[in-house]
């Protein structure tokens, strides 16, 4: 298993672990990562709800809890830490400041089309910076747009790009349709991308490393999706149920108990499909159930609060902490593989070595017949 380089940043394992909001991916979760080689991501999403008197002043406590959470895994580890940012946040521009003020190593951009973050940098003074940009996508079609536009309007482009498939957990940037039975492969997804970031590539003089992430469980499948071109992998689910994982006990326990039909499809009422482990409150709000609430700072530019049938913000953070009646956990696809609750240290362990036993395996492979022909013409 190669490393991963972006930039000037080399990275031992390529696999980053995969941001997950609200409260489910902290410092503690993210430093563990980092300390095994990998990449650890701190999901700045709805951050702020773990600080006291979030309530009143939202923004500021998002603000406070970010710079503590990157502190606290700067104190724990030396090896490479990512935050995950979502364009949907009404206040990712000072999150995206405050990340790079923190000399965070890489800061994936999400949910939405990152078209004018270079212009907020530089408007904040901020040119210079040695922090990753790293958008994420789900069409090759995106990841054209963002990177043409940068380049016409900046002279340069993002440092690597994440690709996210249908088969991921939380919300995706899929029609509903097109996630039930797989629609649209990783890999038709990745071949894409590389086509698409190759000229820039040549165009400025860089490699550009196109990440995957989306339903990835396995050694094997990290194997397999680097063979379609990607250079590293965004895994998530696998690292929730893990001891070092920021959640609740109850959050990680609900994966244990999920069979392949308790993973499924919700609307959310952010406008987007979601997926998620099937509860209770899940059930309910299936069924059309509503829970009255109020905002009082509306967290995400695409929600109606007015008309959401529920705080979804406050769902996942009610999750978070142990409440799972009134809430639930987002899941990949394959969540429901998780069989027991294992340390970081062998959930990369058990990847590095399925990666290594499929390498072999595809060697051994390739050079059967090879051995076979010599065998006859020596014979001859």
């Amino acid at each position: 298993m190669q490393s991963l380089n972006i930039g000037d940043l080399k990275v031992k394992l390529p696999i980053v672990q995969g941001g997950m909001g609200v409260a489910v991916s902290l410092s503690e979760l993210a430093s563990a990562v980092a300390n095994e080689g990998g990449i650890g991501v701190i999901s700045a999403a709805g951050i702020g709800m773990t600080e006291p008197g979030y309530m009143k002043k939202f923004h500021e406590a998002n603000k406070r809890a970010l710079r503590k959470e990157i502190r606290k895994a700067r104190n724990k580890t030396s090896g490479v830490l990512g935050v995950n940012i979502m364009m949907a946040l009404t206040d990712h521009e000072e999150l995206i400041r405050i990340s790079i003020e923190e000399k965070i190593d890489i800061i994936f951009i999400g949910a939405g089309l990152p078209l004018k973050i270079p212009t907020i940098l530089a408007e904040a003074g901020l040119n210079g910076h040695h922090t990753k940009l790293v958008p994420k996508i789900s069409s090759a079609k995106a990841a054209n747009l963002i990177f043409r536009y940068w380049a016409n309007k900046f002279n340069f482009v993002p440092d690597a790009v994440v690709v996210e498939g249908p088969m991921a957990g939380g919300h995706l940037g899929f029609k509903k349709e097109n996630l039930e039975d797989n629609r649209v492969p990783l890999h038709k997804l990745v071949e894409e991308t590389v086509a698409v970031i190759r000229p820039f590539e040549n165009t400025f003089g860089k490699a550009i490393p196109v990440i995957a992430g989306g339903g990835l469980q396995t050694g094997k499948d990290i194997y397999d999706i680097m063979q379609a071109g990607a250079k590293g992998v965004k895994i998530a689910t696998r690292f929730v149920t893990t001891h070092e994982c920021d959640a609740s006990l109850e959050y990680k326990e609900s994966y244990l108990a999920a069979g392949r039909k308790d993973i499924v499809i919700i609307d959310s009422p952010v406008g987007l499909p979601g997926r998620v482990v099937k509860n209770k409150f899940v059930q309910q709000i299936m069924n059309g159930e509503t829970k009255p609430f109020k905002c009082p700072w509306k967290c995400l530019s695409s929600c109606n609060y007015k008309e959401a049938p529920y705080c979804i913000a406050q769902a996942l953070f009610n999750s978070a902490k142990g409440n799972m009646d009134e809430g639930f956990a987002f899941a990949g696809a394959n969540a429901y593989m998780a069989t027991e609750i294992n340390h970081v240290s062998d959930v990369v362990a058990d990847l590095v070595a399925g990666y290594k036993r499929e390498f072999i395996l595809r060697q051994s492979s390739a050079l059967r017949p090879v051995k076979a022909q010599a065998h006859r013409y020596i014979a001859v």
